[in-house]
């Protein structure tokens, strides 16, 4: 099967193409111009694979948490693209992304993924892999305190950890970690949701676009913007 993946959900903007057993991606750290890049990026995945959207099977996307206005910018552009080529969709977690990049680049089966989500709080989840090699969530996403996450959790054991949430507050999540200094994968790449995607398609989750939805975690948003971040 083949399958354009987009994710606009942090600071970085990526998207990836599986067809034909290759992979086309691209990947770039834009705060705020995410808007323009998008498409651009989009279009150059398909002139290098030399296909167009409707030889696809799908589209799958970042569906958060994350920046709202980055997820809703990767919502619409997916739901846009899907109406165009009359294309099923499905929608995989941006924590759940990085945790299977750390499984296939570096065989972690036990990981922690928290997004710095600003106000003082952070997205967070835990996954562990399946006999399929899928990093499965082991509860439901939460937006916490840093100094909640330990409580909240309950780990048996300290776990490989990735996001932006272990630099921004690092003493208060320190003894949660297996690995030290910063992590590895700091934002989910769409490359790591194709696999997650193309499961769910083969189980018939996928959906129509219109029912494209964002998971925010965090139902309001007061956050004051720093320069260059939401």
């Amino acid at each position: 099967m083949n399958f354009l993946a987009i994710d606009a959900s942090t600071e970085a903007c990526s998207v990836a193409l599986s067809f034909d057993g290759n992979i086309y991606e691209k990947f770039e750290l834009c705060p705020q111009s995410h808007s323009l890049l998008l498409l651009p990026m989009i279009d150059e995945v398909l002139k290098e694979a030399s296909i167009k959207l409707n030889q696809l099977d799908g589209i799958i996307f970042g569906r958060g948490p994350g920046s709202f206005t980055g997820v809703r910018i990767g919502i619409g552009v997916t739901q846009g693209l899907a109406f165009s080529a009359d294309l099923k969709v499905y929608g995989v977690s941006t924590l759940q992304a990085m945790a299977q990049q750390a499984f296939e680049e570096q065989g972690e089966a036990n990981v922690l993924a928290g997004i710095d989500a600003r106000m003082a709080e952070i997205y967070l989840a835990q996954f562990k892999a399946d006999e399929q090699g899928i990093m499965q969530m082991i509860a439901d996403e939460v937006v916490i305190k840093p100094a909640l996450a330990k409580d909240h959790l309950a780990l048996e054991r300290v776990a490989h950890t990735v996001g932006t949430a272990w630099q921004a507050y690092e003493a208060e999540l320190n003894e949660l970690r297996s690995n030290q200094g910063e992590p590895k994968v700091l934002f989910p790449h769409a490359k790591y949701m194709l696999k997650i995607g193309q499961k769910a398609f083969e189980a018939g989750l996928s959906v129509s676009a219109e029912a494209a939805q964002p998971v925010y975690v965090r139902d309001t948003v007061s956050w004051k913007k720093l320069p260059g971040r939401e």
